[in-house]
């Protein structure tokens, strides 16, 4: 790994975590995200300004995703991100999507997987299922088999679809699961996180966390989960990179911590 390349952080730099919308809904989808989550936005939604800003701030490796609100979208919106992939192969990282009342997701799965998409990312609030639901475990199974990791929106102000409990029980039935808990394992429910996942075998990315966490609790969370299982991320467009560079020189992180946290982690999982 060549870590010569430093991004604004002082450290080479995978974003694990950032949206990518075509233009046609990219101000729709943003608007949606800031009316729900009741956050400001730091853009409106346009992939073309995310990746400036990625280049700008030296970002080594960017991971984008997106999510099928409809069985109808899951193809569209897989193929977007193959597209966009296609246009940076050197920068970007794809991962793709599925839908609980897909039909034919065994099919789709294969697909995403030979056509060189990373992940799958699932937002069970957007796509209403609970993510303990046993309709999904067929599609977790398939998951698993492809040894795809699966990257889930955690947390919410007014359901518990996305309870760090749901994720627990979902871990329980599927020990060999590469998950990814966005959000350190619940943004808003971060207390069941500490109780329910903190220490378990997952990954938790730092998306939508300093907004609201203190820097004590922040750090209590990284150190008793593991360094090696926390993944960067700025849930663009509710972040970038320079507003988290700067909640990052808050937190009491070593020079090693960082490192993996910016990027050796997201290398290890992504074999990079």
């Amino acid at each position: 790994m060549d870590s010569e390349k430093k991004s604004i952080f002082g450290y080479k730099t995978v974003d694990f975590h950032a949206h990518a919308f075509a233009d046609k809904i990219a101000e729709k989808a943003a608007e949606n995200l800031e009316v729900y989550y009741k956050m400001p936005l730091v853009a409106k939604g346009h992939f073309s300004t995310l990746l400036e800003r990625a280049k700008s701030a030296g970002i080594d490796k960017l991971v984008i995703h997106s999510t099928a609100t409809k069985p109808a979208q899951v193809e569209s919106a897989n193929n977007y991100a193959l597209s966009l992939i296609g246009e940076n192969p050197d920068m970007l990282i794809g991962f793709g999507t599925i839908h609980p009342d897909y039909e034919d997701y065994k099919t789709e799965l294969v697909r995403i997987k030979e056509l060189g998409l990373r992940g799958i990312k699932l937002h069970a609030d957007f796509q209403d299922f609970n993510l303990d639901t046993k309709k999904m475990f067929p599609i977790y199974e398939q998951i698993v088999e492809l040894g795809l990791p699966i990257l889930f929106h955690m947390g919410d102000r007014k359901y518990n679809r996305t309870s760090p409990k749901r994720l627990a029980n979902v871990l329980k039935s599927f020990p060999e699961m590469t998950a990814i808990g966005a959000h350190l394992g619940g943004v808003f429910m971060w207390d069941e996180s500490i109780k329910y996942l903190v220490g378990k075998n997952l990954y938790f990315d730092t998306s939508s966390t300093l907004h609201e966490l203190s820097s004590e609790k922040f750090m209590y969370i990284v150190r008793n989960h593991g360094v090696d299982k926390i993944l960067f991320g700025t849930d663009y467009p509710l972040s970038d990179y320079e507003i988290e560079s700067e909640r990052f020189k808050t937190l009491d992180l070593t020079e090693e911590e960082k490192e993996n946290i910016f990027y050796k982690n997201a290398y290890r999982l992504l074999k990079l």
